[in-house]
């Protein structure tokens, strides 16, 4: 409800500036430093100052004088050099909140497609993989909390080098034909995305000590995109098994896909050959005739890098054996999201998920009617260390003269994820002494050294279901089993989650399950907590009373005279606040953070107010709706964080 009121006062404000100014001044609400100042602050007298040539000071006394009346707000009050301290009307936000929250409404604007998790078809997902997907996942529930039509995309690259390397490892070292590999697949003794976990590890390694065997990876590329003879039935095989896999891995952390676009449909339905005609004709690409880029299409580094820094090498786009780069058909896939190609895919259905249909790209025509993309803002989940190819990929757009999709283009980046050297020991990964002291360490999938996913939130899994059978041994197996689950994607999520995408992260096993601290366990604990204060209320034969009919104006404005209980009114009242908060910055750690300060102000209020022990009628009734308030927020921000509220703990 905090937000509501926020946008009823900035609205008011923008209105007035106009009116009474005759300016276009930012309106921004601050959050004041000390709560004795009030519950927000409006610096808009600085902006205006710089316009009117006025004292900051005297334009904000002007402004309290003039400006009248704002629904929810008790007062207006000068504050330092010209600050506009705000008092809500506390009983009237309270009165909201008894009256019920509205659901979002639709937000304006067109489409939004926001592209994550994408890993590699080539072998299983490993704990880097799950970063991406955790905050693609979230950032897509902040937006359709707040209203807005999102559609997910993943992003199956089937034709790549590391499929490629897959192949050859298959056909080259184990002389594997396509019958064999459909076997392997088959086989309820194989668990394949990690058997190609290894066999990806091996082909890396060979190739290290037999340089010319890299030779196979352009046979098998060429025969991959041409769809040629038994290494591209392998590929096809491999792929589409380790994406079924990927799927089945994601879905532990409850994240859903709406379609799964593949490049083998961007090759053969002619994405690319469109897109490559286009940058031709705009002569947004070159052939090279010289140097070391001789016989490729490439972009000029002039079109990507700053204007004044136009240094550096042009970015190959078709190589000189005809294949083309990942930028390539990266470019056309950009162009299709927006709706800018004149060309669309067939779809099909994939898998079906707890209700929801997994659509896949097809180049064979089909009977469903279902569309995809043509998005109005496109989101790109991809680590920092991509930030040049995506920087490649605007330029292409621009080059294009689709300058406002290019600023619509969004690449969504993050850091790596490290792990702990303590982790890594109780994960049974070996380490140096040198290891064992640096503060994080890093894993490649390339060497095979790494934390497949899976196996992380098994083992999160294992040691949450020690500490729920140690506090409730009476309960049944599967059900502690389950709350074990839900308490340890809780703990990865919300790990995953509080830092800021550019931080790295060193994910420790110990820190993300404590119950203590900023951890998701933390959090879910509170919202158990607060619906355990109905559970008692039920078991003493106590029912819930009628809010709206007990807490009117002047009981609410009696209660919320008590400052704490105000404190924990508006902790309890932003969560929406929150969530838009962290849409703007683009920081699900925003989210993150706010779920944790909920936590910790019922906490505080749990310890201070006996609820069930209150005897007085009206101060009871308040209580417990502000408990039911609490457990709301608590189990509605846990959802925009993909974290389930457990049954106890």
């Amino acid at each position: 409800m905090f937000h509501i009121v926020e946008r009823t006062i900035a609205g008011r404000v923008a209105a007035f500036i106009r009116e009474r100014f005759g300016a276009d001044a930012p309106v921004s609400l601050e959050q004041p430093k000390q709560a004795s100042f009030g519950e927000l602050a409006i610096p808009a007298a600085f902006a205006l100052a710089r316009q009117l040539r006025q004292n900051p000071r005297k334009i904000a006394a002007d402004f309290v004088a003039a400006i009248g009346p704002i629904p929810g707000v008790a007062s207006l009050e000068v504050a330092g050099n010209g600050f506009i301290n705000v008092r809500l009307d506390r009983a009237a936000l309270a009165a909201l909140m008894v009256a019920g929250e509205a659901p979002a409404p639709p937000a304006s604007g067109g489409k939004i497609i926001v592209e994550h998790t994408n890993i590699n078809p080539n072998k299983a997902a490993h704990i880097g993989h799950l970063r991406n997907a955790i905050l693609g996942d979230t950032f897509v529930r902040m937006l359709r909390a707040s209203g807005r039509r999102v559609e997910v995309q993943n992003y199956i690259d089937n034709t790549g080098v590391q499929v490629a390397d897959v192949v050859a490892g298959f056909v080259h070292l184990e002389n594997k034909s396509a019958a064999d590999v459909a076997a392997l697949i088959a086989s309820p003794a194989v668990r394949f995305d990690y058997y190609c976990w290894d066999l990806y590890a091996r082909v890396s390694s060979y190739y290290h000590d037999h340089p010319e065997a890299l030779e196979w990876r352009p046979q098998a590329l060429h025969a991959i995109e041409h769809r040629e003879g038994e290494a591209a039935a392998i590929a096809a095989l491999v792929s589409d098994a380790i994406v079924d896999c990927h799927l089945k891995t994601m879905l532990r952390l409850g994240v859903y896909y709406d379609v799964l676009p593949r490049e083998s449909e961007i090759l053969h339905l002619d994405f690319w050959a469109t897109a490559f005609e286009q940058l031709k004709a705009r002569q947004a690409i070159y052939f090279e005739t010289e140097g070391k880029n001789k016989g490729c299409w490439v972009m000029p580094a002039s079109a990507f890098k700053d204007s004044d820094d136009a240094s550096g090498d042009s970015k190959v786009i078709v190589r000189s054996n005809h294949t083309v780069t990942y930028v390539g058909k990266d470019i056309a896939y950009q162009l299709w999201k927006f709706g800018l190609l004149g060309k669309d895919f067939h779809y099909r259905p994939w898998r079906e998920y707890d209700h929801h249909t997994v659509y896949v790209t097809t180049d064979q025509p089909q009977q469903t009617s279902v569309s995809f993309g043509a998005g109005y803002q496109v989101y790109n989940v991809i680590d920092s260390r991509q930030s040049y190819l995506q920087d490649v990929v605007v330029a292409g757009l621009r080059a294009l003269g689709y300058h406002d999709q290019a600023e619509r283009s969004i690449h969504f980046s993050y850091e790596m994820v490290a792990l702990s050297p303590r982790t890594c020991v109780e994960l049974g990964i070996e380490l140096s002494e040198e290891d064992r002291q640096r503060p994080y360490v890093e894993v490649s999938g390339r060497k095979g050294l790494g934390v497949k996913a899976d196996d992380l939130i098994d083992k999160l899994i294992d040691k949450a279901l020690e500490e729920v059978v140690s506090r409730h041994p009476e309960a049944p197996p599967e059900e502690c089993r389950r709350v074990a689950g839900q308490i340890a994607v809780g703990a990865l999520r919300y790990f995953m989650l509080k830092y800021t995408r550019n931080s790295i992260i060193a994910f420790d096993l110990q820190e993300a399950l404590s119950f203590e601290g900023e951890t998701g366990p933390y959090v879910q604990y509170a919202a158990v907590r607060a619906r355990n204060i109905f559970r008692k209320l039920e078991e003493r034969g106590g029912t819930l009373p009628d809010f709206a009919a007990l807490l009117d104006k002047a009981a609410l404005e009696r209660q919320l005279a008590d400052e704490d209980l105000w404190q924990f009114l508006l902790a309890a009242s932003k969560s929406g606040s929150a969530v838009e908060r962290a849409l703007a910055s683009g920081e699900p750690a925003h989210a993150a953070r706010y779920a944790f300060q909920l936590a910790q102000a019922f906490s505080n209020f749990y310890h201070g107010y006996p609820v069930l022990a209150e005897e007085n009628p009206e101060r009871r009734a308040f209580l417990l709706w502000l408990t039911a308030c609490f457990r709301s927020q608590l189990e509605r921000t846990l959802d925009v964080l993909g974290i389930a509220a457990p049954e106890y703990m």
